[in-house]
């Protein structure tokens, strides 16, 4: 049994070989496009998913490596800090902050071994080379100059950050280049169903005579289909495995040996996420094929 279907599966992919070399083809273009629009979209949580979320306004407190003019008497002193939680506190601005966290060095060396840990700086950091902060998460974003003008001028604060201002303005590109990438997939996808449909299709017609002895000596309808549901199948899963091996070394040798080599501040997506990606490339496109097949096998292939 599986003997004729592994033959009959073989002599349809030898009659249409063309077509299955484009379907294979098509199906990893377009299983490309999803997969870099899904590791983009990995890239966006990874970046935003401890600061983007939480965090608002960063006010950053003097620690002895600093030298700007706020700083000038040296790091930070408890009686200093105790007044920032105190003024943070204070009915004046609780009607700006909603809530905040204290963030310690050690903390703060935890995170940034969080947010890179893909990048190759992160063993390089040690907690002292990290300042202690304060996270404010306000009521109003755009209420943040009040916050600025009350934090700023304070002995012990090095400098108030509106961090999500930046990042916004990051992950609106990345996004709108996530979003640019699923619409050519999309295409792409498209035109793979289509284009398994026309070989399945074409590879029924070829083998008609076959099919129809099959039918007079009594084969059932899975027999008769499942080869033609094979070529699909396997076309497809091709096409996945070279859309993974594609994006593997597009991570491996571009994300991980030269990117997050020249920016090392920044995190990156690495293997690690590619890993969880490229199993659902496959099976996506193994799926696609398979309800393309067997639409079109319900249509022209009467058994």
């Amino acid at each position: 049994m599986l003997r004729f279907l592994a033959g009959e599966t073989i002599t349809g992919i030898r009659r249409n070989f063309s077509m299955f070399v484009s379907v294979i083809l098509v199906t990893f273009v377009s299983l490309t496009f999803v997969g870099a629009a899904g590791l983009l979209q990995l890239q966006i949580n990874q970046m935003k998913g401890f600061w983007y979320d939480r965090v608002q306004v960063a006010v950053f407190l003097c620690s002895d490596d600093y030298s700007s003019s706020t700083c000038a008497a040296g790091a930070v002193t408890d009686s200093q800090r105790d007044a920032i939680k105190s003024m943070l506190d204070s009915p004046e601005v609780k009607s700006y902050v909603e809530s905040y966290q204290y963030e310690s060095k050690d903390e703060a060396l935890q995170h940034f071994r969080e947010q890179f840990q893909n990048s190759p700086i992160v063993d390089t950091v040690t907690a002292d080379q990290l300042p202690e902060s304060f996270r404010l998460k306000l009521i109003d974003p755009e209420k943040y100059e009040v916050v600025n003008e009350l934090f700023s001028s304070m002995p012990g604060v090095e400098v108030v950050v509106d961090q999500r201002e930046l990042l916004e303005k990051i992950f609106s590109v990345i996004n709108m280049a996530s979003l640019a990438s699923l619409a050519v997939a999309v295409v792409m996808i498209i035109c793979a169903v289509l284009l398994v449909a026309t070989t399945i299709r074409m590879s029924a017609f070829s083998r008609r005579r076959e099919t129809g002895i099959m039918r007079l000596v009594g084969a059932s309808k899975t027999v008769i289909q499942l080869p033609f549901l094979m070529e699909g199948v396997i076309a497809a899963a091709i096409g996945g495995l070279l859309a993974s091996g594609v994006l593997w070394a597009i991570v491996k040798f571009v994300v991980e040996g030269r990117l997050a080599v020249e920016y090392p501040d920044t995190a990156f997506v690495g293997v690690r996420e590619l890993i969880l990606v490229a199993p659902l490339l496959v099976l996506l496109g193994i799926a696609l094929a398979a309800v393309s097949s067997m639409l079109t096998l319900r249509r022209y292939l009467k058994v």
